[in-house]
């Protein structure tokens, strides 16, 4: 069995995975250029929910906090400060997670030529039985739902007076990298023909490398624009996180 790395050098490595991912785009730069495409249809689409959110944000804190009305004012108006940043951070945090999600299902075609484009690119591999459409639209739909339940529990941390914003923000931040790793790491894993306890595996036993990666998406996604420039990248870098997941360890 192989010695396991320092965790620190591993989320590195991770980190560095998304770096190999950008610099795909010298090898096949038109595959990755439709890569931008379904990217940019389901940001807008986010991106405009997120908009309706900040526009109502008001009178949806004041209906969800009706009961405080009798309140003393200063309590009253810091409960709804508080709900109010805890939604932002909340909604954030699902944006964050429904992105990833529904981009690669929706853009399925092209990031499965970007990923096999990736592989080829390092070596052949032994391919297990294709990702059909309908096992990738399950797993995003419990990706979304999982997604949904986090976002509540970020929202009730938010509202822990003093410290209930910065907890939300570091707790949801750690949950989406973690999700993102599992979600770009899904299609290449299961090409390789692992179910999900394999695949879970595979990330536990290299777990701070797959989380070094979550980061770097996570970063780039918190850029305006960044997630959807980011993405073909993030695609042609789990291919390479996939090898690198598989080539040591318990893996």
């Amino acid at each position: 069995m192989a010695a396991r790395a320092h965790p620190i050098r591993e989320f590195l490595a991770g980190f560095a995975t998304l770096g190999r991912g950008f610099g795909f785009w010298r090898e096949r730069p038109g595959i990755m250029w439709l890569g931008l495409l379904p990217a940019a249809i389901v940001g807008a689409v986010i991106v405009a929910v997120v908009a309706v959110l900040g526009a109502f944000l008001d009178p949806i804190t004041l209906g969800l906090t009706f009961f405080a009305e009798g309140w003393d004012v200063g309590w009253r108006d810091l409960l709804r400060i508080l709900l109010g940043v805890a939604l932002v951070i909340a909604t954030l945090f699902l944006a964050a997670r429904t992105f990833t999600a529904v981009t690669l299902l929706v853009g399925a075609p092209f990031y499965d030529r970007i990923q096999a484009a990736a592989d080829e690119s390092r070596g052949a591999i032994e391919e297990g039985a294709p990702v059909g459409f309908w096992s990738s639209f399950g797993a995003t739909i419990v990706l979304v739902l999982q997604s949904i339940l986090a976002s509540l529990v970020v929202l009730l941390l938010g509202v822990i007076p003093a410290v209930g914003a910065a907890l939300a923000a570091v707790i949801g931040f750690v949950l989406t990298s973690y999700g993102l790793s599992r979600e770009l790491t899904f299609a290449p894993l299961a090409r390789r023909g692992l179910d999900g306890a394999a695949r879970s595996k595979a990330r536990g036993a290299r777990r701070a490398r797959a989380f070094g990666f979550g980061v770097a998406v996570q970063l780039c996604y918190l850029v305006p624009l960044g997630a959807v420039i980011a993405m073909p990248a993030a695609v042609a870098g789990s291919a390479f996180l996939a090898r690198d997941l598989l080539a040591h360890g318990d893996a």
